[in-house]
């Protein structure tokens, strides 16, 4: 309404002060997820950034970053949504990071023209993950046989039940090494000239956002409100777009369903998503967090 209001005054009766959208992408990166374990992935913030690209009178978009990462492909897709809105409205992109953006974190976070860090931040970890667990040992034990029954002898590779293949691990290996390449691209393209020569840059390590300055990972260390004020004037107005709200004020989730838990809801996400929760925490204390 502020904003409407200020389009119908004169430009001499206008304040001058410029608004910048801001969104915040902050979370592990995964389809799927739900009102009791929110992520990131295209549906869940392809609305959030065309809202912020809507925004025709903004110079930029800002967004904040506090990722670990998790699934490439919902990264890239999250990242290409960004580059194609910036080139499509001409706005510039300001990347701001939190605590982490580390692997798919990262990835998004080289939509940015520019990527500003907190100097403790997490920046980097360019590299690609799989993790399981092995259960042979504990069927053994509680006496419980595992039977399989596929058409394609490759249909129940890396079982989790099964002791590990050789030939399971090298084509898991051909495949990250596959995407890690597609990731190093992505990250040359965007950082360019900017990117040291580090041996290290692309190993998977990741560093603070002080050292990611000299490494080229990021170009400034700062804060959102300190920067864009004095980017854009003292008078500059952060703006954060929220998800849209329900006829009774409720915030709708991803496929606009009001966040109303019952009892099935609460008990069916309790049972469904223990390991997801677990998988969820490591990749957040990988980094201390």
């Amino acid at each position: 309404m502020r904003r409407l209001l200020s389009r119908l005054l004169p430009k001499s009766m206008r304040s001058g002060a410029v608004t910048i959208p801001v969104i915040r992408l902050h979370g592990t990166i995964m389809s799927g997820g739900g009102q009791f374990r929110p992520s990131l992935s295209l549906a869940s913030t392809a609305s959030l950034i065309e809202k912020a690209f809507a925004f025709t009178d903004a110079p930029a978009v800002a967004i904040s970053i506090n990722s670990p990462g998790g699934s490439p492909v919902q990264s890239r897709l999250i990242y290409k949504r960004i580059r194609d809105l910036a080139t499509e409205k001409n706005k510039r992109v300001l990347i701001f990071v939190e605590d982490v953006a580390a692997s798919g974190g990262y990835m998004i976070a080289v939509a940015g023209d520019e990527i500003i860090a907190d100097p403790s931040s997490i920046v980097g970890s360019i590299g690609v993950v799989s993790a399981s667990f092995g259960f042979t040992e504990l069927m053994k034990k509680i006496g419980v046989e595992r039977r399989v029954y596929t058409a394609g002898k490759n249909k129940a590779v890396l079982d989790p039940f099964k002791p590990e293949n050789k030939a399971d691990i090298e084509r898991l290996k051909a495949l990250q090494l596959e995407v890690h390449d597609t990731f190093i691209d992505l990250v040359k393209e965007r950082r360019g000239s900017k990117l040291k020569d580090d041996p290290d840059l692309f190993t998977g390590l990741f560093w603070t956002g002080k050292k990611g300055l000299e490494l080229g990972l990021v170009d400034a260390l700062g804060d959102m409100r300190t920067v864009l004020k004095q980017r854009f004037g003292p008078k500059t107005r952060l703006q954060l777009i929220t998800p849209p709200r329900g006829f009774f004020g409720r915030r709708l989730g991803v496929f606009g369903s009001a966040a109303g838990f019952s009892a099935p809801d609460i008990a069916g996400a309790a049972a469904g998503g223990l390991i997801d929760a677990a998988e969820e925490r490591a990749l957040w204390s990988r980094f201390g967090l």
